[in-house]
């Protein structure tokens, strides 16, 4: 699987959560790999919210999202999200744009707990440096 995000927005992601700590571009890439997945997952549930409610098109609501928050807010770019919403399901499918925004919102949260988490697991091991096996080890340990 190709992965749609661009790695720096997800690098950033990490690094605000990293403290002193470096990151590898090896986390980088795991967590953007690891968001795209759980994105596409939440897009399949959302679209199965559209379909019983007799809808094409994905809303925010579909997300589980009542209030949307302001785009620029964003650190994750809301165009490869749509393309990520859009990997598992039907093409018959349309996002709003509200709908993308609330899932980069929901994908930011998601990004920032696990880059949070992968900053203490590194720390933990004594390295100055967040490396893909602790974004690895987070997902052993709490899934």
């Amino acid at each position: 699987m190709s992965v749609e995000l661009p790695f720096a927005p997800v690098d950033t992601i990490i690094r605000r959560n990293a403290g002193d700590l470096r990151v590898s571009a090896g986390a980088a890439e795991e967590l953007a790999r690891r968001i795209q997945t759980h994105g596409a997952d939440l897009a399949i549930d959302a679209a199965d919210r559209a379909t019983a409610d007799g809808r094409k098109t994905l809303m925010a609501a579909d997300f589980g999202v009542e209030q949307v928050v302001d785009r620029e807010s964003l650190e994750l770019p809301v165009a490869p999200v749509d393309r990520i919403a859009r990997l598992d399901i039907d093409g018959r499918y349309r996002v709003s744009m509200d709908a993308r925004i609330a899932l980069a919102d929901i994908l930011e949260d998601y990004a920032d707990n696990v880059a949070a988490a992968a900053a203490t697991l590194a720390d933990h091991a004594d390295r100055r440096t967040i490396q893909a096996e602790d974004i690895e080890t987070y997902f052993t340990l709490f899934k």
